[in-house]
């Protein structure tokens, strides 16, 4: 199967090429930065260069590469969590403007099937785990909210498309090699700084994937029924359960607290709702038809 993924040299993007090489696909790898491109030749895929917002480049490409298969990983993310507000408007146009121009570029081509990346952390679990029948959280304040909506008209553009196949992934919090939440990582620097107090009771539920077992999902989703799937670990906690956790596990001091109402103040209303509010997420879909077996989170392993 010929796939082209836009996105390629991104925390997923790298794993899952190793993985969609090993089962014998042929891999095209989409980057927008030329420096990136050799990094794209050394894992084993074709690399070409594209900018999704450049709507002519995309018809361009898709009409020389003709693929069976996109996978949309399009993201435009800051390395530190802390300054996410500064680059979500980035973000957002990249994923619907460009990612629209990607989209109709397949169409265009005969593209048979379309994976798009979605959330899988903003969803209403309405005080339960989140399934793939949840909404996803457009009412929330902020950039939650703001997220929230951009990924619902994702998940209506590639499911309600009418010709090409369309998978949404919902995945969860990233962890592993290249992400925010590894030892390594832009959040393990803030907690090790004491930069990540526990808001309020913490009580929002949180669900993380590794993204290697991202990259087992995806892969399977190539073959799987159209739909939605929720990719995320058999773990979901509560916020003021795992950040300790997490501290002890990149050897951090305990976290502070915060009232609600200092955290405000200090914060904003997102902030508490962040640490409050979220819905952990079930596997059970993603465990059935793509196979999914999730390792276990590695900090929860301090609780």
């Amino acid at each position: 199967m010929k796939i082209l993924l836009a996105g390629a040299s991104g925390a997923v993007g790298r794993p899952l090429i190793a993985r969609l090489l090993r089962e014998g696909h042929e891999v095209w790898g989409m980057v927008r930065r030329a420096e990136n491109l050799p990094v794209i030749q050394a894992l084993g895929a074709s690399p070409v260069e594209g900018d999704a917002l450049d709507r002519a480049g995309m018809f361009a490409l898709l009409d020389r590469v003709r693929p069976d298969v996109v996978i949309d990983q399009l993201t435009s993310l800051p390395s530190s969590p802390f300054d996410l507000a500064q680059r979500l408007p980035a973000d957002r146009v990249l994923r619907l403007e460009g990612g629209g121009n990607l989209h109709d570029a397949a169409r265009a081509v005969g593209v048979r099937r379309y994976i798009q990346q979605s959330c899988g952390f903003y969803l209403n679990g309405e005080g339960g785990l989140a399934t793939e029948e949840s909404p996803l959280r457009t009412d929330a304040p902020g950039g939650i909210g703001e997220s929230a909506r951009m990924y619902e008209a994702l998940e209506k553009r590639v499911l309600s498309d009418g010709v090409m196949e369309g998978v949404a992934l919902r995945y969860g919090f990233f962890y592993g090699p290249r992400t925010w939440y590894w030892p390594d990582g832009a959040f393990s620097l803030h907690v090790r700084k004491g930069e990540v107090p526990v808001i309020g009771a913490g009580r929002g539920m949180f669900s993380f994937i590794h993204v290697d077992d991202a990259a087992q999902a995806t892969a399977a989703a190539l073959r799987a029924p159209a739909g939605i799937y929720t990719v995320v670990d058999d773990e979901p906690t509560e916020f003021s359960r795992w950040l300790p956790a997490y501290a002890r596990w990149v050897g951090a001091a305990p976290p502070g607290h915060l009232a609600e109402d200092d955290a405000v103040l200090r914060l904003g209303e997102e902030a508490v709702y962040y640490q409050n509010d979220l819905s952990g997420a079930s596997n059970q879909r993603a465990r059935s038809f793509l196979g999914l077996e999730p390792k276990n989170t590695p900090w929860l392993e301090e609780i």
